[in-house]
């Protein structure tokens, strides 16, 4: 089994910035004990930048530290309905496409989205508050180069994307079960924000792989407490915090796009 493990990781390290959470693979890492977030970089050769990493994630976002970049240009997403299945990987649940359902353009260069995952509570940070939930979805372009963009949770109504699934949840089991959607219609995420914050850094899961494009909209979202306990409950119960803690900047600049300033 570990030898396995570490196959599959240095093809991923191959790759460029290929990882688990693309693929939903089960991992010898937790949130907790012997094989928390300070302990991964220990836990497998591959996962060596999740210690001595420069440039890794999640981060606190400090407004004040942000450059006002008017270079940036709008989000444009075009997503549209797509064949989908749930599935549960001890460490995360999230959503993974069985075929393209559309993509985002970033410094013109064209990135597919492949998955969807939660996090509870949120993994980034802003001003230092921490957020119920986090939702990542990630894109990947022609040569494998990686874009997250992510989007933040308060408790509070329910969220009409998570509501799409609310039912192939009740029927997914624990570590590594999937519970097929059928077409998935995420059209509704194509709404472009006002507002969104721009970085670079890495995977936030092992192997911690680098030169990821985080794009954190400004728009704070809203999600229910049951939500958050049935999203919770298939987890591993060293899983059941999933965020890894905030990294330090180490002198990266994180850039804002503001449609009204």
């Amino acid at each position: 089994m570990a030898l396995q493990l570490f196959i599959i990781f240095a093809l991923s390290l191959l790759l460029g910035t290929a990882s688990a959470i693309d693929v939903f693979r089960g991992m010898e890492f937790g949130y907790s004990g012997h094989n928390g977030p300070d302990k991964w970089g220990k836990l497998n050769p591959t996962f060596s930048p999740c210690s001595t990493g420069k440039r890794q994630s999640p981060i606190n976002i400090q407004r004040n530290l942000t450059v006002h970049n008017k270079l940036l240009k709008p989000l444009t997403r075009n997503y549209e309905s797509a064949n989908a299945t749930l599935v549960n990987r001890g460490y995360s649940v999230g959503v993974r496409f069985e075929e393209s359902p559309g993509d985002i353009w970033i410094n013109g260069k064209n990135y597919t989205l492949q998955q969807f995952h939660w996090h509870l509570p949120a993994e980034h940070h802003i001003e230092g508050q921490r957020f119920a939930a986090e939702l990542h979805m990630v894109h990947r372009a022609a040569d494998n180069s990686a874009v997250v963009v992510s989007m933040l949770y308060h408790e509070s109504k329910a969220d009409p994307l998570f509501s799409m699934i609310m039912e192939g949840l009740k029927h997914l089991g624990k570590e590594n079960t999937e519970v097929p959607l059928g077409t998935l219609n995420i059209n509704e995420l194509n709404r472009r924000p006002r507002k969104y914050y721009t970085y670079v850094g890495s995977l936030t899961t092992p192997p911690c792989t680098e030169n990821v494009i985080w794009i954190i909209l400004g728009k704070v979202m809203s999600i229910s407490k049951e939500q958050i306990t049935t999203l919770d409950s298939p987890l591993n119960s060293h899983c059941k915090k999933n965020a890894r803690p905030c990294q330090p900047l180490n002198g990266r600049e994180v850039d804002m796009y503001d449609e009204l300033n």
